[in-house]
């Protein structure tokens, strides 16, 4: 299976960035690549020309049709991302905000239907937050993380749901629970790359 990474965090010795090499090194035998959006330098502001770009469907930013080709030649896409204030960092919201644009991830039809494009890609969640799986269920972030990334992008551009697999309690002194979190969360999305898709 063909796994696109994508990484966004600015520290290389993060955690999030363990967890993605530490993904990677378990899908080793397989076609793996990733994309540290901070070394990279990608910049994730949405310009006036990216906005004239999508509303006249004029020819995008030669980096954003290179990010684009650089998911379609993937069957998976996992995004590996600290949990900032409930949701992903800006890094990753404006790379999604660039990217994921029409004609390339959607469409609108003739009466004004949404069009999804993205059918053929898996899109995977590894976020890592410093806060505790049950304040997370307490106050609702999980579903509202779900709901923002799985249904308002995921959904929304046509791709498969694949594994959601959150690191908890990252900032612990508990290095060892640390670690189990970091392999829990590496063998669940790793397992569901690894399965054979079913046909519909």
């Amino acid at each position: 299976m063909s796994t696109l990474i994508v990484i966004a965090h600015p520290d290389p010795d993060s955690l999030t960035h363990h967890a993605a090499a530490a993904l990677g090194d378990v899908l080793a035998e397989g076609d793996v690549s990733t994309a540290d959006l901070a070394q990279e330098g990608f910049d994730p502001r949405f310009t006036l020309d990216d906005r004239a770009a999508y509303a006249e469907q004029r020819v995008l930013d030669p980096a954003i049709v290179s990010e684009q080709r650089r998911i379609d030649a993937a069957e998976h896409l996992v995004l590996v991302f600290p949990v900032y204030w409930w949701s992903m960092p800006a890094l990753l919201k404006g790379w999604i905000d660039r990217v994921f644009v029409g004609p390339w991830a959607f469409e609108v039809g003739a009466d004004d239907r949404i069009v999804p494009k993205l059918q053929n890609l898996t899109v995977h969640l590894l976020p890592v937050s410093g806060t505790a799986r049950e304040s997370f269920a307490r106050h609702g972030y999980t579903e509202s993380l779900r709901t923002q990334i799985e249904h308002g992008v995921v959904d929304y551009c046509g791709a498969q749901r694949g594994v959601t697999a959150f690191i908890h309690e990252s900032e612990a002194d508990d290095a060892e629970a640390v670690a189990g979190e970091l392999e829990s969360a590496v063998a669940a999305i790793a397992a569901a790359i690894a399965r054979p898709s079913t046909p519909s």
